[in-house]
């Protein structure tokens, strides 16, 4: 007799099993990873590969609506032989979105489902604070928890100073601070590991993030490099994938991102910077754009006085315009055309006087 998976260690919890209840005759499974079209799932009867079905890929209208790893989909299983056929994508209750790389207006799923992000960030050459605003608003606007984790510490001269500087850009989200080369440098993590809950470690490329994976293992899975003479670490997660983890709970592991681009994370954003939209509200006017051109700022106020470093300030504002260029491409380059003819008119009127 066949032992059948118990899938509550896979993340099925009692809201996916409801909603897979109107899917008669299908099987519920959870994407363990994607390339190239072919899927690896599990579903209480085991592992196998399988593909959407003609009709689905035929009704999806946004590169989001395909499948991503840690989606739960329901399957005609194929007892018989064969892969799989995806019909259906359940809800989800949390996805990390950004915009896909290129110029195409197009948003891409990295991974859905998760409970907790681990922003992984190395104390080297790639530490970098504005990149981590980027990444900090699109994971709170996720749905998941957002965790960073600061990587390779033994590589720090001064690592609390970091921390400090983290801890300013980051407010209300946990910090780690982590070494792989000592057990305790990734032990930290295991609070948020329980059965049935899925983490994801999201970053550059190089940071660490195998490493840390192999560590929760307690084996070698995943292959890691060493630096480069750069001090930049070398690219090796090639796709994404789900683990289930020994000590319980499942970890996605994703490629470094070269890019990740804002998509609609208005509300991510205005947590992530939530000391700015603080000052906003003192402002004497409710449109203002605190870029020093209207009176009464308070924002331009808090700058001016050392409370508030003009680096943060203008990456607000580009994860504000990046944002809404994304929601209505058309209107704002309608807007930021007529912007520059006005300026133009000014600078026009000015050289004739």
């Amino acid at each position: 007799m066949k032992h059948e998976i118990p899938m509550k260690q896979y993340g099925l919890s009692e809201s996916f099993e409801k909603s897979s209840e109107q899917f008669a005759g299908l099987t519920v499974a959870r994407i363990l990873s994607q390339e190239k079209g072919i899927y690896r799932l599990v579903s209480s009867q085991g592992e196998k590969l399988g593909e959407i079905s003609g009709r689905f890929h035929y009704e999806i209208q946004t590169k989001s609506e395909y499948p991503a790893v840690g989606d739960f989909v329901m399957a005609d299983w194929n007892e018989n032989g064969g892969n799989a056929v995806i019909h259906h994508v359940l809800p989800r209750k949390s996805s990390f979105i950004r915009k896909a790389a290129g110029e195409k207006n197009e948003e891409q799923v990295v991974a859905a489902n998760i409970d907790t992000v681990f922003l992984c960030m190395s104390l080297n050459q790639d530490f970098n604070l504005r990149r981590l605003e980027r990444y900090v608003s699109i994971a709170w606007n996720s749905g998941a928890l957002p965790v960073v984790v600061l990587t390779k510490s033994d590589l720090c001269e001064d690592p609390d100073h970091k921390l400090k500087e983290v801890s300013s850009v980051a407010a209300g989200v946990d910090i780690l601070l982590t070494n792989a080369k000592e057990k305790t440098g990734y032990e930290q993590i295991y609070p948020y590991l329980t059965e049935g809950r899925t983490i994801a470690f999201i970053g550059s490329s190089g940071v660490g993030k195998s490493t840390l994976i192999n560590c929760l293992l307690g084996k070698k899975y995943l292959d890691t490099n060493g630096l480069r003479n750069d001090d930049k670490g070398r690219h090796t997660t090639t796709h994404r994938e789900l683990i289930l983890l020994p000590s319980g709970g499942m970890v996605i592991d994703t490629p470094g991102m070269r890019e990740l681009g804002m998509w609609d994370a208005g509300d991510g954003i205005d947590q992530t910077f939530s000391d700015i939209e603080e000052l906003a509200q003192r402002c004497r006017f409710r449109n203002c754009t605190h870029s020093g051109r209207e009176p009464g700022c308070a924002v331009q106020e808090a700058v001016e006085q050392g409370e508030l470093s003009m680096d943060r300030l203008r990456s607000y504002q580009k994860l504000m315009n990046e944002n809404r260029y994304v929601e209505d491409a058309e209107g704002y380059l309608a807007e930021k055309k007529q912007k520059f003819k006005t300026i133009a008119k000014i600078n026009k009127r000015n050289r004739k006087g």
